[in-house]
């Protein structure tokens, strides 16, 4: 958990390499929709229009596939439904991070399929998201006094920790840049106290394929 806690989960499906969306029966059913489950499959009907077929989708284990192709299905994925007031930083993050006026731009046009009322006071927080990847860096200026061969001065640099581990569990990296050549060479780390085991092993390798 975020306060350090361990906090353990059982019976349960993890599936850490996840490609799909997943659907909320329960957002279907608040907006008018009857999601009925059998062993062949599991049908989704418009249960304001006679129960009307949707989709429908197949069994596969104890999972069930729904072919959302449509554009109607494509909506009851992920709205709130007609006419719910929904807060604007939510679809600011589904819709690439657009900025405010482009998303009511958006509404007003009814270009997005679904896209909800938003409530007048528009955003409530800025996006930190946006904050680091939208703003700009100056210009690097270019070192006139760049080392004649490889080896001769190599830039080195070690960063972290992040706050989520890698699927290694590697929270650190250190870097090593050749100055000549500008190659790059990365090592991940669980711990910074790895820096010099990493150092012996990239100068064991950088001097073995240079001969320098």
């Amino acid at each position: 958990m975020q306060d350090g806690k361990i906090k353990y989960l059982s019976n349960v499906l993890h599936v850490p390499n996840i490609t799909k969306n997943l659907v909320s029966v329960g957002q279907m059913i608040e907006q008018g929709l009857q999601v009925r489950f059998n062993p062949d499959g599991c049908y989704v009907e418009d249960f304001k229009d006679k129960c009307r077929l949707v989709v429908k989708g197949k069994r596969v284990g104890r999972m069930f596939t729904l072919d959302v192709s449509m554009p109607k299905v494509e909506a009851a994925m992920f709205t709130q439904g007609a006419g719910v007031v929904a807060d604007m930083d939510i679809w600011h993050k589904r819709i690439g991070h657009v900025n405010e006026q482009r998303l009511k731009f958006m509404q007003s046009l009814e270009i997005v399929i679904g896209l909800p009322k938003f409530k007048v006071d528009g955003m409530h927080k800025i996006c930190e998201a946006c904050q680091f990847g939208k703003q700009t860096k100056n210009v690097f200026s270019h070192d006139k006094n760049v080392s004649k061969r490889a080896l001769d001065v190599v830039h080195s640099d070690v960063w972290g920790p992040t706050k989520t581990a890698s699927m290694g569990g590697c929270h650190y990296y250190v870097s090593f840049i050749d100055d000549h050549t500008r190659r790059v060479w990365v090592y991940f780390m669980k711990e910074k106290s790895e820096v010099f085991t990493h150092f012996q092993n990239f100068r064991m390798l950088a001097e073995k394929q240079t001969g320098l």
